[in-house]
């Protein structure tokens, strides 16, 4: 997930979450369970950068203590003294109002702090959030416990991208291990592609104010939706095979001009993660190289390829505003992280409630239309901690619902993720929608 997602205030958090058992109780379970995705790796895993948009696993779990050390110990704790003043500037990320910040692409020469000190790190500030956070009534103190919401959230941001990076990183071993067993998903026959209709009609885009949200998905607005069709399922890897098969990429016409360039610069022929095995093709997974189930939703496209297939279906990507009216009513369940599966799965069927649309949340993050662009009315806020809002508003589209490196308790149907149309490392696939003549 982006890492550059935009923060909403925190004083405009109402988060139902901080009033579950204890804010403390929220605090162990998220920074436990980035303990418990980076258990199976061995210290040598946790330092490799196989590309500028990988961070090794040390500075993932690094970042995210210097996190709510920055904006929570240190304005919050009168009393709070960093345990190393270089952390500051080596765990920063893009908060230049924060200080200066080492550079992204060199993350993978901090050899030093080891592992074993960034877990210390770890440890030390997570003391001193108890003892901060040891009975604390969020009513009572409104402005900390929602930085301390914010900082629970972006930690979640930072699980997945340590999931996927250490994908990346895997992946590139000519050992190719596996991070860990994993589950498997249904084996039952999914249903044919079909099409939804939804009507036209204003209706309201953005978050409502219930709950956590992030400033990018603010402020709620009216919108004139024209009608459109919505497929009922993601597009599978047999769906894609037949695009390869077909040609689809050595021919121009179905191209955007600067993904035809991208295709012939780097030379594409596959999804990232694919790779042919014989007459067939296999792919790298967290639980190691498996051959390629049609049947599963393609996976780790770019935009430009999840276009370029709308585009050889006689289809388009849908507009964000129409996965976001096709969604809202459907309950956010799917396959992700919590699953354990860390792979998108076949749909076992109706998962989302009684509707007609399959796996809208989980699996893979879906490639919309829509330029990341600000809302209306959207003003940037002040302060390092809503530093990464409108500046990353360029050049860049969006993703919608969610995938299997996502926690469940992170998503929402009007949540928006963003990368740019290049990139494919992440859990990245599609859904086809189309205009109503």
């Amino acid at each position: 997930m982006s890492e550059t997602a935009t923060l909403q205030a925190s004083q405009d958090v109402r988060s139902t979450d901080t009033a579950a058992p204890t804010l403390l109780d929220r605090y162990r379970t998220v920074r436990g369970f980035t303990r418990e995705l980076a258990a199976p790796l061995a210290p040598e895993d946790m330092v490799v950068q196989t590309m500028d948009n990988v961070s090794p696993t040390k500075w993932h779990l690094a970042h995210v203590s210097w996190f709510f050390e920055t904006f929570v110990l240190k304005e919050y704790d009168p009393a709070y003294t960093p345990l190393n003043d270089a952390y500051a500037y080596l765990f920063n990320s893009y908060y230049i109002q924060a200080g200066e910040r080492h550079c992204r692409d060199r993350r993978g020469y901090i050899s030093r702090p080891t592992v074993q000190e960034v877990m210390d790190y770890r440890a030390y500030v997570d003391d001193h959030m108890a003892k901060l956070l040891d009975g604390l009534e969020p009513e009572a103190r409104p402005e900390l416990a929602g930085v301390v919401e914010i900082g629970l959230h972006h930690e979640q941001q930072h699980q997945e991208l340590l999931v996927t990076d250490i994908k990346h990183v895997f992946s590139v071993n000519p050992l190719r291990p596996a991070y860990r067993d994993v589950k498997t998903g249904p084996d039952t026959p999914i249903p044919p592609l079909d099409w939804v209709h939804f009507d036209e009609g204003v209706v309201e885009i953005g978050h409502d104010g219930n709950g956590f949200c992030y400033d990018n998905e603010l402020p709620r607005h009216r919108h004139y939706q024209h009608e459109f069709l919505l497929a009922n399922r993601l597009v599978t890897n047999g769906d894609y095979l037949e695009f390869i098969e077909d040609g689809g990429y050595e021919r121009p016409e179905l191209w955007l001009s600067a993904g035809w360039a991208t295709v012939q610069e780097r030379e594409w022929s596959e999804p990232f993660y694919w790779e042919p095995e014989g007459d067939d093709w296999a792919l790298y997974t967290l639980g190691g190289m498996r051959p390629v189930d049609p049947q599963e939703p393609v996976c780790h496209l770019t935009y430009f390829e999840a276009d370029a297939f709308a585009q050889w279906k006689g289809a388009r990507l849908p507009f964000e505003q129409e996965w976001e009216v096709a969604a809202r009513t459907y309950p956010m369940q799917g396959n992700f992280v919590d699953e354990g599966a860390f792979h998108p799965v076949r749909t076992a069927g109706i998962q989302n409630g009684d509707g007609p649309l399959l796996q809208l949340f989980g699996d893979v993050w879906e490639w919309t239309r829509s330029q990341y662009q600000p809302y209306p009315g959207y003003e940037p806020l002040p302060g390092a901690i809503g530093e990464y809002n409108g500046k990353f508003m360029c050049n860049q589209f969006v993703l919608r619902g969610g995938s299997c490196a996502t926690s469940q308790s992170h998503i929402r149907s009007t949540y928006r993720n963003f990368f740019h149309p290049d990139e494919a490392w992440q859990f990245t696939g599609l859904r086809l929608a189309k205009d109503v003549r």
